[in-house]
């Protein structure tokens, strides 16, 4: 895989993130959003982690995907825990002088073989102690950050790191930095959206995609290593990674295939890497419209209504109902399509998202594109007019 770096906007972020940016709300809360596969898990890891740690700060990052048989709290506190363990010896002392003998939030590291709730830091309070024993800074990033908004526990967690957040930084001196990403937008919002959630009024920030600087660097390694490639066509390049939806991954697969030598169809690779990335494409829609033709009336009016609502579907207000009833024809109880919602949830792979407040969401962002590619185009729903 060709690692294509982004210093710049690693180091615009980082400069955000530690207050160096006028009018940047980043050191309340970095929120970003990209869709999967499209770059943004390689750019946190090799871009902005070492960029923040080149400038001082104690970097502290979970992947929320590592173990999706654990709590995605619990993967918080083992990565806070695992930053805490160099500093075993000083966070000890520190601790005996403020009368801490347990730090942490739900699983502590035990400083005393019998704590009491008195004597138990709060997360505010543990991650301070990090701050002062390592002398740094902390940089707080957690990938897939929507998936935390699916526990109780993880609920709890973020309001606990908006308090730590609260108490570590003023407005001249950043101590707690916070980096929260996702693959779907829509999810994302759960941290942010309204009163409830634990960082009411930061903002979503969609990060930016690859494109065209990509794409001019693979032409030039092409035309290096292959003179008689000489010049490529970098707009039909472009347009190839545009219809695999920016994911570089599966562009430089294809990519192979289309310059590989066992390619008989002779012509440019070009032209043979496009007809790939639309064969895709067309494959990918096909499979997203079976998908909904192989479910019942009402899971595809359910569905419809998430597709078509977004973040604002409610299930069982009464506007949904009526939808679900023009849809299938008869009256549909808030149980009905419950279970509904359910089957889609347990489909694999699932078709619905769950949060713990009992918010949905579609699983998928792209069947959230399809779905506006063929409302725009007049042939929703799938099937209608063929």
């Amino acid at each position: 895989m060709i690692y294509f770096p982004r210093h710049q906007l690693a180091a615009d972020m980082a400069d955000a993130l530690r207050g160096l940016i006028l009018f940047s709300d980043a050191p309340n809360g970095l929120f970003l959003a990209a869709p999967r596969r499209t770059g943004k898990t390689t750019f946190l890891r090799n871009d902005l982690l070492p960029t923040l740690e080149a400038q001082g700060v104690e970097v502290v990052y979970v992947d929320l995907w590592s173990d999706q048989q654990r709590d995605p709290a619990q993967l918080i506190q083992a990565a806070i825990q695992e930053a805490m363990a160099p500093h075993r010896t000083a966070i000890e002392k520190m601790a005996a002088r403020w009368g801490i003998s347990k730090v942490g939030l739900g699983q502590w590291i035990q400083f005393d073989a019998n704590p009491t709730e008195d004597e138990a830091a709060s997360l505010p309070e543990a991650l301070r102690l990090l701050i002062e024993a390592g002398g740094k800074p902390i940089a707080l990033v957690i990938d897939e950050a929507q998936q935390a908004v699916t526990t109780e526990a993880g609920n709890t967690l973020m309001a606990a790191l908006k308090s730590a957040r609260d108490q570590l930084n003023t407005p001249d001196h950043i101590q707690l930095m916070l980096v929260m990403s996702g693959s779907d937008r829509d999810k994302l919002l759960r941290l942010v959206n309204s009163h409830a959630a634990p960082f009411y009024g930061s903002q979503i920030q969609q990060m930016p995609l690859l494109g065209k600087d990509f794409i001019e660097h693979i032409a030039d390694l092409i035309e290096r290593q292959q003179p008689a490639q000489a010049p490529v066509d970098t707009e039909m390049l472009l347009q190839a990674f545009t219809a695999y939806g920016f994911r570089p991954q599966l562009f430089m697969e294809a990519l192979g295939q289309a310059m590989s030598p066992l390619a008989t169809d002779g012509g440019r690779f070009e032209q043979r890497l496009l007809s790939l990335a639309q064969a895709r494409q067309r494959d990918v829609e096909q499979d997203m419209t079976s998908d909904y033709l192989g479910l019942d009336p009402l899971q595809q009016a359910v569905l419809w209504r998430m597709l078509e609502m977004g973040e604002g579907f409610r299930p069982y207000n009464a506007e949904s109902r009526a939808f679900y009833r023009r849809i299938t024809g008869k009256p549909i109880s808030a149980q009905q399509a419950q279970r509904a919602l359910e089957s889609l949830r347990e489909r694999t792979p699932p078709l619905a998202w769950k949060s713990s407040r009992g918010e949905y969401a579609v699983e998928d962002a792209s069947m959230t594109k399809w779905f506006r590619a063929l409302v725009d185009e007049g042939r929703w729903p799938p099937g209608a007019n063929e």
